[in-house]
């Protein structure tokens, strides 16, 4: 890969929605010199429902888009995506460093006490081979509890972090697993952290919730090094947002979600591309 260093050369960074939200807050904080375009593909959010080969066609066309954006580095922001397309886009688009969602068992293996961790995660991520193959490496005389948490990208996605339903949701999922004696949460859904309160407020203080957006942040910082791809310009560091949904939903919700505010763009599917 070549590219005019003079230039501020963007990371690209997508998701289903706002999820990934999390992880862009993470590379802001670790590497708020980059620049970035966040793209949030709203009109067919959730992904954890469809199927993986439609996820894959979604994450190629997204990469092509960010990829004639000018994007460095592709930070694939979705569990779902990531489970559903990382591998493929890899093999599609050789020459570009990608970043990808793995739900993080082995540091919540590592940690438990009691030998049991629980799992918030999409369907898709559960079936994809991506988790298969972490329980397989990380996970010996572990106890893996899952669930699939259904609606709560939806509330997440509208901006209800700590709604009843939301809380609902989320009790569902977690009081089976506290009876069940986990001391670990790790988070599956890039949506999923900006619930972190109201998880640590149904687990209590003695259960670990483990969100992977700060590593996957390091690992970004990792390849831009590696790649020589950093940039140089301290200015350089603005975030264009896109979606293909609402642009004034998104826009709202920036400022609650990752505290600052942002213009959002909109972009839509032609086919199996998107155009602005």
């Amino acid at each position: 890969m070549t590219f005019d260093h003079r230039l501020p050369v963007p990371i690209g960074v997508f998701d289903s929605g706002v999820g990934g939200l999390s992880v862009l807050r993470a590379i802001r904080q670790e590497l708020p010199r980059e620049p970035v375009i966040y793209l949030a593909d709203q009109s067919h959010v959730p992904y954890g429902p469809r199927p993986l080969e439609e996820v894959q066609s979604f994450s190629e066309g997204i990469t092509r888009y960010l990829l004639a954006e000018g994007a460095k580095l592709v930070v694939v922001a979705c569990n779902t995506a990531s489970a559903a397309a990382l591998h493929h886009l890899r093999q599609v688009f050789p020459p570009i460093p990608f970043v990808g969602m793995e739900p993080a068992v082995k540091p919540a293996a590592e940690c438990t006490k009691t030998g049991v961790v629980g799992v918030l995660a999409t369907p898709a991520t559960f079936q994809g081979a991506l988790y298969a193959s972490v329980i397989e490496r990380f996970a010996n005389g572990v106890t893996v509890l899952q669930h699939t948490c259904p609606g709560l990208v939806s509330q997440i996605e509208d901006g209800w972090l700590d709604a009843p339903k939301t809380r609902a949701i989320l009790e569902e999922a977690l009081r089976p697993m506290l009876e069940q004696g986990i001391d670990t949460v790790v988070l599956g859904c890039t949506h999923y952290p900006f619930v972190i309160p109201l998880i640590q407020e149904i687990v209590g203080p003695a259960v670990r919730v483990i969100d992977p957006a700060p590593a996957v942040a390091r690992q970004v910082r990792r390849l831009l090094e590696a790649y020589d791809l950093c940039s140089p310009d301290p200015q350089a560091g603005i975030v264009h947002y896109r979606t293909t949904g609402d642009p004034a939903q998104l826009q709202a919700l920036l400022p609650r979600l990752i505290g600052e505010a942002g213009t959002v763009a909109h972009v839509c599917w032609v086919g199996d591309v998107l155009e602005r």
